[in-house]
């Protein structure tokens, strides 16, 4: 099949397609830097014709009220690309617990976004994944108050990048599931718990306070928030082989 995967240079999509590619599939890449921008819809048109499958992975550039613009245009673009050129199956790459986090801006856009996904008319699978561990070094600098670090007590169940790269390739070669499937970690943590082991990993000897108040992208959590349902289909990758087997990215 030729497969478009939106987003398909990032974190996960460069996995995808490689994985995809690696099947004897024909997966094309779909990004800025390629050519394609799904807000302007440059280049929609003619990387979709012949595509049976697309999978979109893109993300918004920020996490305020400007992502919810950003989910419309590109939905609203890319599903008319599809249409006109008869693709058979969407595949979105969306966050375990989107439903219910309404008071975040961000969460919010990516509720506007699966809403538009479901009633575009096209066959679709939204695949809510829990955090990547490869984010959890971002999430404890985004917590840093003066010399501290305040998070949440609440748990998370992260997966590693190649595991749900895993996940998105099997669900782009399945029929699609007009619905929501989970995937997740193999193991759950409290969320100050499994940033103070990536801190003290990194010799980071920043104290860590647990505050109830701390917000995650906006949202104040709660115990369940980040976890999946138990039909969640769960990566292999334990967390302390990622953490002394998967290099950290380099700082820019």
């Amino acid at each position: 099949m030729k497969i478009v995967v939106i987003g398909g240079t990032g974190l996960i999509g460069s996995k995808v397609v490689s994985k995809l590619n690696a099947q004897g599939h024909q997966a094309v890449a779909a990004a800025p830097n390629t050519g394609v921008n799904t807000l302007t819809g440059e280049g929609l048109a003619e990387v979709l014709t012949g595509a049976e499958v697309v999978v979109d992975l893109a993300n918004s550039p920020t996490f305020d009220e400007a992502a919810i613009d950003f989910f419309k245009t590109a939905g609203q673009n890319v599903a008319a690309a599809e249409k006109a050129a008869g693709v058979g199956h969407h595949i979105a790459l969306s966050v375990v617990g989107t439903e219910k986090m309404a008071v975040s801006p961000y969460f919010l856009a990516k509720q506007a976004q699966e809403k538009l996904i479901r009633e575009s008319g096209i066959p679709y699978t939204i695949i809510h994944a829990t955090q990547f561990m490869e984010f959890l070094r971002g999430i404890g600098q985004s917590a840093v108050v003066g010399d501290e670090v305040h998070l949440s007590h609440a748990y998370i169940q992260p997966m590693a990048a190649e595991d749900v790269a895993d996940a998105v390739t099997a669900v782009a070669l399945a029929a699609p599931a007009n619905g929501m499937v989970e995937i997740g970690g193999p193991e759950k943590f409290h969320l100050d718990e499994i940033i103070g082991k990536v801190m003290a990993f990194d010799g980071d000897t920043r104290p860590i306070v647990i505050d109830p108040e701390a917000r995650y992208f906006g949202l104040r959590l709660e115990d369940d928030s980040l976890i999946p349902g138990p039909g969640a289909k769960l990566g292999s990758t334990r967390f302390d082989w990622w953490l002394e087997n998967v290099p950290p990215p380099p700082k820019k």
